[in-house]
């Protein structure tokens, strides 16, 4: 049983209120919606936490992370799971990570590239996203190559199905996606863009926040994290490593 200013500052009102970010597909963050209720890796690492303090678990639906963060000082949820970034640790704080949120490249059918270093290479064609934080990551770390903007994904498949580019820069998860679409090309094991997606919880909560990262190392050393993300389809989602913090 948890101590009681775990319980003060985790549970609140008796209950655990799990805020999740619902979108219309999964990810390591997102929940779906299913019937009249939600699932993802967000839910069932909540649902988790509550079971384990011997409490009810509520789930409290916001339409992005955006929302959850910016209702921190509200007292409206007590726990969430969120993508790390620097504007985000000023409204929560953050405990230990349980998911690493990598980008990388998808290469042509045939390409000799076997890694992020092949790609800096003059004459090589890198498609991504315009506008978007994994193509300027991309951009950045491979300066010899060429860089071609596109609005959206499906255009960046189609210039590599008609060889216009050699590679395609985007999160590790939504390029497994993409692999059936053009036969024969290939992920990159190394990345480019490494972040996290963590715990966390309201700001000024130290005991609910100790808690929290301990429960999140023992659910990565359950398997309950690789669990979680295999039973939503995030099969190429990796789990983060023993004792990461953001």
């Amino acid at each position: 049983m948890a101590d009681a200013a775990v319980m003060q500052q985790l549970v609140p009102t008796g209950k655990l209120r799990i805020a999740i970010a619902v979108s219309p597909s999964p990810s390591a963050q997102f929940a779906v919606k299913d019937g009249d209720t939600f699932k993802g890796v967000a839910v069932q690492l909540g649902q988790a936490l509550a079971k384990k303090l011997g409490v009810e678990g509520v789930l409290v639906p916001h339409q992005a992370s955006g929302e959850i963060q910016n209702s921190a000082a509200d007292n409206k949820w007590d726990v969430a799971f969120l993508p790390v970034d620097e504007e985000r640790k000023k409204f929560v704080d953050f405990g230990n990570a349980y998911h690493l949120l990598q980008s990388t490249f998808l290469v042509a059918p045939g390409s000799k590239i076997a890694s992020v270093k092949d790609a800096n290479a003059k004459g090589t064609g890198i498609g991504g996203v315009a506008n978007t934080a994994t193509f300027r990551a991309a951009t950045k770390a491979t300066p010899d190559a060429t860089h071609i903007e596109f609005a959206k994904v499906d255009a960046a498949v189609a210039a590599m199905q008609e060889k216009r580019i050699e590679a395609i820069a985007l999160s590790r998860e939504s390029l497994a996606g993409l692999v059936a679409k053009i036969p024969g090309s290939r992920i990159l094991d190394d990345a480019f863009l490494n972040s996290s997606t963590a715990v966390c919880v309201p700001k000024g909560k130290p005991a609910a926040l100790a808690y929290v990262s301990e429960f999140i190392e023992e659910a990565k050393a359950s398997g309950l994290v690789r669990r979680a993300l295999d039973e939503m389809g995030l099969t190429s989602s990796q789990v983060a490593p023993a004792g990461m913090k953001p």
